[in-house]
């Protein structure tokens, strides 16, 4: 894909580059390129998920910015380029972009774009694990309530976690 751009005299740090492959016609993958230090955003989303697509893409940028493949001042797409790149609506990147500024995970500079928010990388680490125990606090109350006892859940857990 790359040669055929770079032969067509397409100067790929102006590209966006959307690779769509629709399975079944209802599941989407889209790498973005983008222009800032030549970061590749991978997003995933699904039209069969229960959750919602804004949802999607901000937990997909949320664990790209707390596993370093996106870092501190590193620039996103802009929300309208987003949502051509991904085909949705511009709400829905709105809607993501505004969840990650509120959780300080992004900024938004008015006239310059939205980057990589430069607070602390701890700090957001520790908002992440504040989500995540909220989450598990409701999978083992309803492991409690089906009967599963503790080590029937740290085996789930560690086989789950190791297939991730």
């Amino acid at each position: 894909m790359f040669g055929y751009l770079q032969k067509k005299g397409i100067e790929l740090t102006k590209v966006c580059i959307c690779c769509i492959y629709i399975i079944c016609t209802v599941y989407i993958h889209c790498t973005c390129y983008l222009q800032k230090r030549g970061v590749v955003l991978n997003i995933n989303i699904s039209n069969t998920s229960t959750i919602p697509l804004y949802e999607q893409i901000k937990n997909q940028i949320q664990n790209q910015i707390l596993d370093s493949t996106l870092e501190q001042g590193d620039g996103l797409p802009s929300i309208r380029n987003f949502a051509k790149e991904l085909k949705v609506s511009i709400i829905t990147i709105k809607r993501a972009y505004e969840e990650l500024e509120k959780e300080g995970f992004i900024e938004t500079v008015a006239g310059k774009g939205t980057f990589v928010s430069m607070k602390n990388k701890d700090r957001l680490r520790e908002i992440a694990l504040y989500e995540i125990e909220n989450k598990l606090e409701v999978v083992i109350k309803q492991a409690k309530s089906a009967g599963i006892t503790l080590d029937e859940g740290i085996e789930i857990f560690k086989s789950i976690y190791e297939e991730v």
